[in-house]
């Protein structure tokens, strides 16, 4: 790894606590929900500078998704304006202090405690390949079979879900023109 591949996930970690920082101490759920966001974003740039490219983009994108309809759904249904009123993160600070400095010096400690392995074989030309087979090799068929089900789920209540479809307004015979539209005004005139 050169030098440009030791900074950015270095560069990129750090961004990622400060964010994870700011989670607690903004003082608004909306503030907070994208700092979170960021956090995360720079989580899914670490694993891709280290070389799990496909894992990071899923990352990136699964967070800015979820975080994004989170944000939403504040913005429509909190009782305060888009999430923006003051408030505190913090609750039980003194039993949360405790404990996470306790957890921390645990995870620190077999940071140092425990033998670290050395590299052994080739690294593999493809990792997206080999995680992608890491992850699913006995369950391909299953994934395969429930990506299409999914998609028929979703054409399926599309479809049930229109009140009305293209032989409203062309019958059987599709090249006819012009439509018969019942509701008037529709595409296809």
């Amino acid at each position: 790894m050169g030098a440009t591949g030791t900074v950015l996930p270095a560069v990129l970690g750090v961004l990622a606590l400060v964010f994870g920082v700011l989670v607690f101490t903004l003082n608004s759920m909306a503030r907070v929900t994208f700092s979170l966001l960021a956090a995360l974003v720079c989580v899914g740039g670490v694993t891709a500078a280290l070389g799990l490219p496909y894992l990071g983009a899923v990352t990136v994108l699964m967070m800015v998704m979820e975080m994004l309809i989170m944000a939403v759904f504040m913005i429509a249904y909190m009782m305060n304006p888009a999430g923006l009123m003051p408030m505190s993160m913090l609750h039980n600070k003194r039993g949360a202090l405790v404990i996470s400095g306790v957890v921390f010096a645990g995870l620190a400690a077999g940071i140092f405690a425990v033998p670290w392995p050395g590299p052994t074989g080739v690294a593999p030309q493809d990792t997206t390949f080999q995680l992608g087979s890491s992850l699913m090799a006995e369950q391909m068929l299953t994934m395969v079979t429930l990506g299409f089900v999914l998609l028929a789920t979703m054409v399926g209540a599309t479809v049930l879900a229109m009140r009305r479809g293209r032989y409203d307004r062309f019958g059987d015979d599709l090249g006819r023109r012009p439509a018969n539209d019942p509701a008037g005004g529709g595409v296809g005139r």
